[in-house]
């Protein structure tokens, strides 16, 4: 989450600080990166902290820095978060001394560059009602205006994260008198900006998504066991511990989850969808399902699309790993020019706090992609990526290509040009580190060294996902935000990414 914009000394100060896992910007994942996942079950009777554990596994790829779980057992509350992997948090010890009948859980990805334990999630605040807990996948834009708010009532926040804020402003509504779910409605209310939360109190759980819907949440049940439901970020969630997808949390409603079952608010009065649409393109994994199909035949269907815009005569097609996959395998099926596996995925690289030697460095991607020369030596080659942010490792791959042999390499981009960031929980650079917003796609193609490059239209784009166009947000794309902008939201991003390139 962006902190406030007011960029006052980091309030975790008094903690160790960890070392950044963030690489620098030469080496940084030329991806935009999810901010995190959310996951929250009620169940009486099982083991909800290892259900969390296997939930929190599942969303790995939206977080890597920190993970958390919190439960309650009656009135107590127990909950351990930490720096790292959900395999490298949590162990059996530790999810035995998690007992409960709810959990929430969180993984996250640092959006400022630095990593602090304070700001791992869940958020955990006090109210006259007991201890709550909160894990938010999201960003707010009015940090500036709910902080001095809550200095007003004399709460101010101890992180530099917004979920905070918005833990505070429940509890606030609850020691005036509300309950859990009108004091949740009223901070919501006061919160511009994107948020799917999973609240954990000792009397049920809520699920809540902001009026546009921006980042996922869904519901879902456990055949076996009546009266036990899950609510998770992605449907691959609910699947790798037995649970059966029920719909998606609308966007503008709220789920109160306890022993009488499900209790569904519409608190928005004129909610407007709005998902992400690079969820759909990158970032929730391809098992997942989004508007009653996986994400792998979503992303298959911008292949052929992309084919059908932009053929290009070759030997084969290949993906970039992972998320290119299934654009590459449509591609291949729409031209009829060969699929082939040209690109090996390290699996067990991942951010390291040791630095590569400079030969290492200088030898680009192949760290986490290593070329088949057999298979490309002597190959016209067109290679599939979902999208180029900086454009730092698309060079690299094209060379790591050339070096293996490729004779010519055509890139096709499954998605259009990032030209503008994002302020709704997604770490991307800003504008000016864009490299679509600075350069032509010629321009483009001669700096990352292609001989032709070619990307999706943004009509392609909305129209394969087979819904209406106006439902999804792809200000990335085009800079119509559906969520306004602060100016000074805009100024914090630039000097935070100032800071982390210095």
């Amino acid at each position: 989450m962006i902190p406030d914009s007011d960029l006052r000394l980091d309030p975790c100060a008094d903690l160790v600080r960890l070392p950044s896992t963030v690489p620098d910007r030469e080496d940084a994942t030329d991806k935009p990166e999810e901010a995190c996942g959310v996951f929250g079950i009620y169940a009486p009777g099982q083991e909800v902290a290892k259900l969390t554990y296997f939930g929190l596994y599942a969303l790995q790829h939206r977080g890597q820095e920190s993970a958390g779980i919190a439960t309650f057992d009656g009135r107590q509350l127990h909950e351990h978060r930490d720096m790292g992997l959900v395999s490298h948090v949590f162990s059996p010890e530790i999810l035995q001394g998690l007992p409960g009948q709810l959990a929430i859980g969180h993984t996250r990805y640092s959006t400022t560059g630095s990593s602090r334990r304070c700001n791992a999630q869940p958020v955990i605040v006090e109210t006259k009602l007991g201890q709550l807990a909160l894990a938010h996948n999201g960003n707010l834009v009015n940090t500036t205006q709910l902080r001095e708010y809550l200095i007003g009532l004399g709460s101010e926040p101890t992180t530099t994260i917004d979920s905070e804020m918005i833990a505070l402003i429940i509890a606030a509504g609850v020691n005036a008198g509300k309950s859990w779910i009108e004091a949740t409605i009223a901070a919501c209310k006061q919160c511009v900006g994107a948020f799917s939360l999973t609240i954990a109190t000792p009397d049920g759980i809520i699920a809540i998504r902001d009026s546009h819907g921006i980042r996922p949440l869904v519901l879902g049940v456990m055949p076996d066991h009546i009266g036990h439901y899950v609510v998770a970020s992605e449907t691959c969630a609910l699947d790798i511990i037995g649970a059966d997808y029920d719909r998606d949390v609308k966007p503008g409603e709220l789920l109160w989850i306890d022993e009488t079952g499900v209790t569904e608010i519409d608190w928005a009065s004129a909610p407007e969808p709005k998902l992400c649409i690079f969820e759909m393109i990158y970032f929730a994994r391809p098992d997942s399902w989004v508007n009653d199909e996986s994400l792998y035949s979503y992303r298959m269907r911008l292949g052929k699309q992309l084919a059908e815009e932009s053929p290009h005569p070759a030997d084969i097609v290949i993906g970039v790993p992972d998320s290119g996959i299934p654009a590459a395998i449509g591609f291949s099926q729409k031209s009829g020019i060969p699929y082939a596996e040209g690109l090996i995925k390290n699996r067990y690289v991942g951010r390291t706090f040791i630095q590569p030697t400079q030969e290492m460095r200088e030898s680009g991607i192949r760290m986490k992609l290593n070329p088949l020369r057999d298979v490309l030596k002597g190959k016209r080659v067109i290679v599939i990526d979902d999208s180029i942010v900086r454009g730092t490792t698309s060079r690299k791959l094209v060379k790591a290509l050339r070096d293996a042999g490729a004779t010519e390499v055509h890139m096709r981009i499954s998605s259009p040009p990032v030209t503008h960031p994002c302020f709704y929980g997604i770490d991307t650079d800003t504008q000016d580190q864009l490299i679509a917003a600075t350069k032509s796609v010629a321009e483009i193609a001669s700096q990352i060294g292609v001989d032709t490059l070619a990307y999706l239209s943004w009509e392609g784009m909305l129209t394969s996902t087979n819904r209406d166009p106006k439902s999804f947000c792809s200000a990335c794309f085009t800079g119509d935000y559906p969520v306004a902008i602060p100016d000074g939201v805009k100024k914090s991003k630039l000097m935070l990414e100032i800071g982390a390139r210095g």
